[in-house]
């Protein structure tokens, strides 16, 4: 059973910056697609980054786009996911999340299989 474990969230002022990592573990995919998605009180889980390993790509929302950057770990086992966050403001204040599916990136949360249990963001100051 695949497993994720997200980690790296806190406080942080406006201006700031964070690194949250996607620990994977308990299986591999042939071809992963880790995508973030985060949500704040009241609204919906809404994704914002993807990398997948078929295609090689990345997908950013247009929110955090230039602010937010995603990438893997460098020993390309797909072990560890990391989104860098930089320029916070606080609309990025929510609780963050990754998960796994199989094949393309998607921002649809129910297109993905694995969940991990999210990471608190929260941008104050």
């Amino acid at each position: 059973q695949l497993q994720l474990v997200e980690s790296g969230g806190g406080l942080v002022q406006p201006g700031g910056s964070l690194t949250l990592s996607c620990t994977v573990s308990g299986g591999t995919l042939d071809y992963p697609a880790i995508g973030w998605f985060r949500q704040a009180p009241g609204k919906e889980r809404e994704g914002i980054s993807c990398i997948s390993k078929i295609r090689n790509e990345t997908d950013y929302v247009d929110s955090v786009k230039g602010r937010f950057s995603i990438s893997i770990s460098r020993d390309n086992a797909w072990s560890t996911v990391f989104l860098q966050m930089d320029s916070l403001n606080p609309e990025d204040t929510a609780v963050y999340y990754c998960a796994a599916r199989m094949g393309l990136c998607s921002r649809t949360p129910s297109r993905y299989n694995w969940w991990g249990l999210g990471t608190q963001v929260t941008v104050s100051g």
